[in-house]
């Protein structure tokens, strides 16, 4: 049987998940072929390695080549306050509900560099409830998970998301969160002292937490719809009677078993209420 090249590519790259869930634990079979196959082919290139099975034996023997190609088989593209309008909404509409419970306990999943946990952080200082929440931002990127931890963003970037805040409705500055450190902007420790930071795998690992609100924004778009479904599945039983799961405002719960046990809270935003039991 002749194959053509994009053929032969398809079966390298099923090889090359197989050994990176064999080897290392990290199962990515369940994710959108297209967006994977693009991604390593990227990496392929930048790295002038000839062909995605070159990959495999160094998966298999050289330690640490798996932490370089984590870094782009995991998306860590985000922004602090990214879609301002989702937290205006978030701002106007979830957080009246939030305030009546006596601790709040949100799961950012997917957290990337931190951005959106500190974005959450900065929120519920100026709605005065930070004091009485607790937000746990998880990934399976440790790379990712080490720079969330430390709280550090480019003087740059942080002008840039200025703009993201104040679109937000934010009530003051982003500079009043962050000090400038040899061109480096370091987030104020205060907002980081009720964000917990940790490893989870949302493919492979049950519930973390039990959260009031669950984000998962523009993550499972990478997700084929058996993994999306699983994942959804565990979000819902981590969420409690009348809390919120907040996905990307490309996603949906449409093909979703869980779905019969929200309603809808906000359509353009993709908020939606889990129903009391």
């Amino acid at each position: 049987m002749e194959y053509n090249s994009n053929e032969i590519e398809k079966i390298e790259l099923e090889l090359l998940l197989e050994a990176v869930w064999q080897r290392h634990g990290y199962d990515f079979r369940k994710y959108s072929r297209n967006s994977l196959y693009r991604r390593v082919k990227h990496f392929i290139t930048n790295e002038k390695i000839a062909s995605i099975s070159d990959l495999i034996p160094r998966i298999i023997h050289e330690e640490g080549f798996l932490r370089i190609l984590l870094n782009e088989l995991t998306i860590q593209v985000s922004e602090i306050f990214r879609d301002p309008g989702f937290y205006s909404v978030f701002r106007k509409n979830v957080l009246p509900v939030l305030k009546t419970w006596p601790i709040i306990r949100i799961w950012s999943a997917g957290c990337a560099g931190g951005e959106e946990a500190y974005s959450l952080a900065i929120v519920l200082h100026e709605e005065g409830v930070y004091q009485r929440s607790l937000i746990y931002a998880t990934d399976l990127n440790e790379e990712a998970l080490k720079q969330a931890r430390e709280g550090i963003f480019s003087v740059s970037k942080m002008r840039e998301y200025s703009g993201n805040y104040q679109k937000s409705d934010g009530k003051g500055s982003l500079s009043d969160y962050f000090t400038v450190n040899y061109g480096s902007a370091i987030i104020d420790s205060n907002l980081r002292k009720n964000i917990v930071f940790s490893m989870h795998n949302l493919v492979s690992d049950g519930i973390f937490t039990e959260a009031n609100v669950v984000l998962c924004r523009n993550v499972m778009i990478y997700f084929n719809s058996d993994l999306k479904n699983k994942v959804v599945d565990t979000f819902t039983e981590s969420i409690s009677s009348g809390g919120f799961l907040c996905l990307g405002t490309k996603e949906n719960l449409f093909e979703c078993t869980s779905k019969t046990r929200y309603s809808e809270f906000d359509r353009k935003y993709k908020i939606f209420r889990k129903k009391f039991e």
